[in-house]
């Protein structure tokens, strides 16, 4: 469902919270949190101070955010929006060796980072997001998870942008 940003300044917190929670994967205390920051000037504004909630998380809430995200290409039950996302990119329709290979990569990633990969498929291919995964390999865990919380924060920018009515 679609709001304007007039009806989600209006919104109780529990309400703002149901129709924004899903922004951030399976993390709508992001949401409930940057209620208190109302009213919104833009969607641009309440992407902004989403950020910032996230900025102002400990690092604990950082990683239970990281950790929140499905692996990529995997079979694995997971929020509606990354379902689309991931179909959009064409995941959902991986050849056998194309998913053996997305496997592999989210295993060898996992077992360095301890979190899954996350990249924001809306800005790529099956192909680029195999570059990515072979590129990101090779960062220390503090430039993982920065690139990862940058990624979730672009993925969160779609998805507000597809919640609100312009």
């Amino acid at each position: 469902m679609q709001y304007s940003l007039v009806e989600l300044n209006q919104l109780s917190q529990e309400e703002f919270t149901q129709a924004l929670g899903a922004i951030f994967e399976h993390t709508p205390a992001i949401a409930r949190s940057t209620w208190d920051d109302r009213p919104f000037a833009s969607t641009a504004d309440l992407y902004a101070k989403m950020v910032t909630t996230v900025s102002a998380m400990t690092q604990a809430e950082k990683l239970a955010l990281i950790q929140a995200h499905p692996d990529l290409g995997s079979k694995a039950k997971m929020a509606e929006a990354s379902v689309s996302e991931q179909a959009g990119a064409g995941l959902d329709r991986l050849s056998v060796e194309e998913f053996d290979r997305f496997q592999f990569l989210n295993r060898e990633y996992r077992e360095k980072f301890n979190f899954p990969f996350i990249v924001a498929v809306k800005n790529h291919t099956k192909t680029s997001i195999l570059e990515a995964f072979k590129q990101r390999l090779d960062n220390s865990l503090e430039t993982e998870m920065h690139q990862a919380l940058a990624e979730i924060c672009e993925i969160a920018h779609f998805r507000l942008d597809s919640a609100i009515q312009n």
